[in-house]
């Protein structure tokens, strides 16, 4: 999944600087967890693994990758193809007028909106009542497993360049695909995995680990405008939308990580409540707050002779080619916290 800030070209330098500077670390709080990839990194590297986000989307994602654990056993893989295979013909159950993402993202006569052709949005709506319908007959990982494939699922026939803040006035090829669960390899472990749906300064009081890493937000791009069709999708409450995109009335979801005005004292905040040994926060040269401000507040939080700064080149997901023409780069800031 395009996810704005993925870590994905990072796991290689997080694990060297983790190697090279901790010792004895068994217990990670992932505190912004995002797709869950330094999480599920994490736990391929033996390591217990808190993982929590604000967003449900992404402990959905978390949650159905991280924490199921066993082999996808035959029936699961029969439910899978069942999904796959609904239509609303053989779905008697279904009621199109039930149907929120057809309804509200899809061209029709209640929307203009192209977020999705008609038959994926349906097919969505679909396959997200059919497994709320399930629930009862499957475990609570099996649950979180399949909505993670469905949200996993949506961004490769989604109308949009990137994020779901807008979406194409022309259609896409990818769109003219159909939508198609993909069964995703479980990561198994002996170590346990845990996720969380909480604002990080709780999920930081609350959680105690080894080392926290820390991915927050960068900049003034608020995550849930971005994502707001896959979060309703995971959470399928049938919110009031506004605006032109149909976005979710959600203010209470808006970062302060995310503001100029509040990001210095969310961050000291949320650094001086961490319950851990090590603190691994990832930003850039070029976030809300600068170097040396980042520099400081970290420093006010741990012992500052154990305080170091790692930088690296930027690179592009797309074509993973170094990109230095701005001169961005990438930070890892690292510090033993004080107890």
């Amino acid at each position: 999944m395009r996810y704005i800030g993925s870590k994905i070209l990072m796991l290689s330098n997080i694990k060297n600087v983790i190697d090279q500077n901790t010792e004895n670390v068994q217990t990670i709080a992932d505190v912004f967890s995002g797709t869950g990839v330094v999480s599920r990194f994490f736990k391929q590297n033996g390591y217990s693994v808190y993982s929590n986000d604000s967003l449900y989307m992404s402990y959905v994602l978390s949650k159905g990758m991280l924490e199921m654990d066993n082999p996808i056993s035959p029936k699961l893989k029969e439910t899978i193809n069942h999904l796959n295979t609904l239509t609303v013909e053989n779905a008697k159950w279904f009621d199109i007028n039930t149907a929120f993402i057809y309804q509200n993202y899809s061209p029709n006569e209640n929307s203009k909106r192209m977020y999705f052709q008609n038959k994926n949005a349906i097919k969505i709506d679909l396959i997200r009542q059919e497994i709320e319908r399930l629930k009862p007959q499957i475990t609570e990982s099996e649950y979180f497993y399949l909505l993670a494939l469905l949200i996993n699922a949506v961004p490769y026939v989604s109308n949009i360049t990137g994020t779901y803040g807008a979406y194409l006035k022309f259609w896409d090829k990818r769109t003219y695909n159909s939508l198609v669960l993909q069964e995703t390899e479980i990561l198994h472990s002996n170590v346990n995995c845990k996720c969380y749906n909480m604002n990080a300064t709780d999920f930081a009081q609350q959680v105690v680990s080894d080392l926290a890493y820390l991915d927050p937000p960068y900049n003034g791009r608020q995550y849930m405008p971005n994502y707001h069709i896959l979060e309703t999708i995971a959470r399928y409450d049938y919110p009031q939308i506004k605006g032109i995109t149909g976005m979710r009335i959600d203010p209470e979801k808006m970062s302060d990580f995310c503001k100029k005005s509040k990001a210095e004292q969310a961050f000291r905040e949320l650094l001086t409540n961490l319950n851990c040994r090590y603190i691994l926060l990832s930003y850039n040269n070029e976030s809300l707050l600068s170097t040396d401000v980042m520099s400081q507040i970290i420093q006010e939080a741990g012992i500052r002779q154990t305080f170091r700064l790692f930088e690296y080149d930027y690179r592009r997901y797309k074509n993973k080619i170094p990109n230095n023409a701005a001169g961005l780069k990438e930070q890892l800031y690292f510090i033993e916290k004080k107890l």
